[in-house]
């Protein structure tokens, strides 16, 4: 199994502090975001290479970071793919990354975690993997908890079986409070599909837009996380990261 982070994006919401560094490269609890998501993969079983998709502006920050983090922990092989987008207006977008990568790295034949690079969780993804394996697609779910925050994401509704059976991106009228979060595991039937879905004519952006349109083709299954799922989208959530994690890294770090 192959790892893709997604962090191509240009966080223009969170300028000036993204403009010179890439949303993931930002330092919240004591180190880079996209060292949270790593490190987040350690003890998953036949992990092959983590490839990182980031723009031309800061491709060259991603590989200097995962010479560093290789440096101190060789458990992981990495590899920086530029998308070769310049701004927000040429960007390819993440579904659209995502199938730049499997296609130019051929990595159509075997399964695909992809995990976007802002995304903050304060738990480890083995159990996410040992519940999808074997399934032709499963995307991890968040409780937000709240009828108004619901509606900023994408909200999910599942079977007793925990299989998806409505999605709708930012609804005005939610049903429950259940979230995706940008956490998928994808087979080879399912990676031979980006190409459909963008032929299509698809949003290439937000990668929640392939699973509203996957699951209505194929059963996408669901894994609920509990921990922490910190989403960063302005400088006050970047604080209030900050604060939540330092605090989880010095639990850890006593115990």
């Amino acid at each position: 199994m192959n790892v893709l982070i997604l962090a191509a994006g240009y966080a223009t919401r969170l300028y000036p502090l993204t403009l010179h560094k890439a949303k993931p490269l930002l330092v919240v609890g004591g180190k880079p975001i996209i060292e949270w998501v790593v490190d987040n993969l350690a003890g998953i079983p036949d992990l092959e290479t983590i490839y990182v998709v980031a723009n031309n502006k800061f491709a060259g920050d991603f590989q200097a970071w995962s010479e560093r983090y290789q440096g101190r922990n060789s458990e992981f092989k990495f590899k920086i793919i530029n998308d070769g987008s310049s701004s927000d207006k040429d960007k390819l977008g993440a579904i659209g990354d995502i199938n730049f990568v499997v296609t130019r790295e051929n990595l159509s034949q075997s399964n695909l975690l992809i995990v976007a690079g802002d995304n903050l969780l304060t738990e480890s993804l083995v159990k996410f993997v040992e519940c999808a394996r074997g399934t032709d697609a499963t995307v991890a779910v968040y409780d937000v908890g709240d009828a108004e925050a619901i509606k900023k994401y994408g909200n999910i509704t599942v079977d007793a079986d925990g299989i998806i059976t409505r999605f709708e991106e930012k609804p005005e009228k939610p049903q429950g409070t259940l979230a995706a979060v940008a956490v998928y595991y994808y087979s080879p039937a399912v990676l031979s599909l980006l190409t459909t879905y963008l032929a299509a004519g698809n949003n290439p952006d937000q990668p929640g837009r392939f699973v509203q349109w996957l699951y209505t083709r194929k059963p996408v299954k669901t894994f609920q996380i509990k921990g922490e799922w910190l989403d960063i989208g302005s400088k006050e959530t970047l604080e209030n990261a900050d604060r939540i994690l330092a605090n989880s890294k010095r639990e850890n770090d006593e115990a």
